[in-house]
């Protein structure tokens, strides 16, 4: 067994599902739906709802309240936000600025990030936009890095 975030224990088959939502998430450059990713793993929408509930559960992916379709499979925000990455042949949300970053590093892909901080969290005082450019090198024998540096508009 395995376990994710240390909320819940999930096991192999859950942990698979997860994989795959991620790995075609990634491909597709959006959420995927239960039936892609019930033909992607040979299970049945049905399995790939429940897989997914659990795996809510274990705060290993969010679902929508409403519809239980994926919300956020972190870094990746299936529904638009102010912070917008564009890598890998496809345009992006990010839950949060940090997350954009993420991103980049997850895809190992070159990004330009887009993001506004409206609120005074991140010290600003109105809404502004920054871009950046983030370089993702692939992971090493010694382990990965990533690093970004902030151009100008």
């Amino acid at each position: 067994m395995s376990s994710l975030c240390n909320t819940r224990s999930v096991d192999d088959g859950d942990l698979a599902l997860r994989n795959a939502t991620y790995a075609l998430f990634a491909r597709l450059g959006r959420a995927p739906n239960p039936g892609e990713v019930g033909a992607e793993t040979g299970r049945s929408e049905a399995a790939v709802r429940e897989g997914w509930e659990r795996l809510n559960d274990a705060h290993a992916l969010v679902l929508d309240a409403e519809t239980r379709e994926i919300r956020m499979a972190n870094p990746f925000s299936a529904v638009p936000t102010p912070h917008r990455v564009e890598a890998a042949g496809h345009t992006w949300f990010a839950n949060c600025g940090w997350d954009a970053f993420g991103i980049c590093a997850a895809l190992r892909a070159d990004g330009r990030i887009e993001t506004t901080c409206p609120g005074s969290r991140c010290g600003g005082t109105g809404p502004t936009t920054r871009a950046f450019s983030s370089t993702a090198s692939s992971p090493r024998r010694t382990g990965g890095t990533t690093s970004s540096s902030p151009e100008a508009r």
